[in-house]
């Protein structure tokens, strides 16, 4: 039977061993970006695996950065069902745990979209660290933080306009108040400022900080 695991993308790092990140996608797909994103991630010592979120709707989907490209990827994500996509990212999860060449813990990484289901997944199931980039339901989910026992990341920018920065407040309240928790607000940032394909998007500096973040906090949490 077919499944998100049937063609599931998996990068390697330099010695073929490592601890498992799963990359969850933002809504264009496995695109140049995310690939690039899993390379580095695989080059400072993961096992990568990047399940495709759309495989029942619209298998293989990619698309452009432009404004014709988030169209129709928001058309594409309409469709998408959430709670299936969580279950396909914590069947990711429980996959690369099986893996001879995944040693030590497993955690999950998203941006977007997966900004959304990285949260979900870790509230909801048991990775051993999160990281979420600028997931637009999680301020109106952050009640499901104190089911999050392992440590957890939030990055946002304070320009975003799918994310207001009132709720972006509400998460930061909620992290104050959690022990494993941390959250980095980029202020001059909008959305997916991360993703250095889109033009419209991209903001180099705050996506250097963040990521020299994200990356001191996997050093930290699930050091490969």
């Amino acid at each position: 039977m077919e499944s998100v695991l049937t063609k599931l993308p998996l990068w390697l790092p330099p010695s073929g061993r490592g601890p498992g990140l799963v990359l969850v996608q933002e809504i264009f797909g496995l695109d140049d970006y995310l690939r690039s994103v899993a390379a580095d991630l695989a080059a400072a010592g993961y096992v990568v695996a990047v399940p495709e979120l759309f495989w029942r709707t619209a298998p293989g989907w990619s698309s452009t950065h432009d404004e014709a490209g988030v169209a129709a990827s928001m058309e594409v994500a309409g469709s998408f069902d959430p709670e299936l996509g969580l279950s396909d990212v914590l069947a990711t999860i429980a996959h690369l745990r099986s893996l001879p060449s995944v040693t030590g813990g497993v955690g999950v990484l998203g941006f977007c979209l997966g900004g959304s289901l990285t949260f979900a997944a870790a509230a909801e199931g048991d990775p051993d660290v999160a990281v979420s980039f600028y997931g637009s339901r999680v301020p109106e989910q952050i009640d499901g933080l104190s089911r999050v026992e392992c440590p957890i990341q939030f990055h946002f920018g304070g320009q975003d306009p799918y994310i207001p920065r009132s709720d972006v407040a509400v998460v930061e309240a909620a992290v104050a108040a959690h022990p494993r928790a941390e959250i980095h607000v980029q202020e001059e940032a909008g959305h997916a400022f991360h993703n250095n394909v889109a033009p419209m998007f991209h903001h180099p500096e705050a996506a250097a900080r963040s990521w020299e973040l994200t990356t001191e906090f996997l050093r930290r949490t699930l050091p490969a």
